[in-house]
């Protein structure tokens, strides 16, 4: 997690003095497994990397345009996965999230505290979602934390504005002991219906992403199956 010569002497001084994406790791999971400095070198190693495959690959091609690929790829390269580790983390937070709300709700509901229908999902539910809050009820019972900031940092570990707002009317009924089984609820609804729509757009782009690979490999193959006999006969009438 120290940041180490390497990272010093190689890296561009404007990426030594950039804010640490602390933000973007933690919605990635990483927050305690990388540092900011480990991420930065991290991206130097990968641009060395790249730049050796690059001038490799350019023995067989054209050495500038393979170095320079190989370069800005491997620059490129961990922010494009730590992006998508965040995304694949948001949506498969906000596919058990709705469960989650349901589950408080229903404990409310039956007269239980916030915290013993928190116990209820942590305790029954093997999820991302259930670790995240089981680690949080852990922080405030031992006095590491404060309820609220427990709970936010769970907000803040998944890049979910859903989850972000959820959070913030928790925190805001449990201040002034508002009721909160119909916010849940509500929240719970929302959940569903979104991710519903989620799925539902996905299913919708897969025609148009399947174009590419129709065009690319599946249409020329037909062609050569189809006008191949034809341009062989005309060959042979020549």
């Amino acid at each position: 997690r120290a940041r180490s010569p390497l990272f010093h002497f190689l890296s561009p001084s404007s990426l030594r003095e950039r804010p640490l994406p602390e933000c973007r790791l933690a919605a990635a999971g990483l927050g305690g497994a990388l540092s900011p400095a480990g991420y930065g070198e991290a991206r130097v190693r990968l641009m060395l990397g790249g730049a050796v495959l690059g001038g490799a690959v350019g023995l067989t091609a054209t050495t500038e345009l393979a170095a320079l690929l190989a370069v800005i790829g491997g620059w490129r390269a961990l922010p494009w996965a730590v992006k998508r580790r965040s995304c694949r983390r948001a949506e498969a937070m906000e596919c058990d999230l709705s469960e989650m709300l349901d589950v408080v709700a229903l404990g409310m509901r039956s007269g239980m505290s916030f915290d013993r229908s928190l116990d209820l999902y942590t305790g029954y539910f093997r999820t991302q979602l259930a670790d995240a809050f089981r680690s949080a009820q852990r922080q405030w019972a031992c006095g590491l934390a404060s309820r609220p900031e427990a709970l936010r940092e769970v907000a803040d570990s998944y890049a979910s504005p859903l989850l972000a707002r959820v959070i913030e009317n928790i925190v805001r009924s449990l201040r002034f002991g508002a009721t909160m089984a119909d916010n849940l609820e509500d929240a719970a609804r929302e959940a569903r219906s979104g991710y519903k729509a989620r799925r539902q757009e996905a299913v919708a782009k897969a025609p148009v992403k399947m174009m590419v690979p129709t065009g690319v490999l599946i249409l020329p193959a037909m062609l050569m199956l189809v006008l191949g006999p034809v341009l062989l006969e005309l060959a042979g009438g020549f």
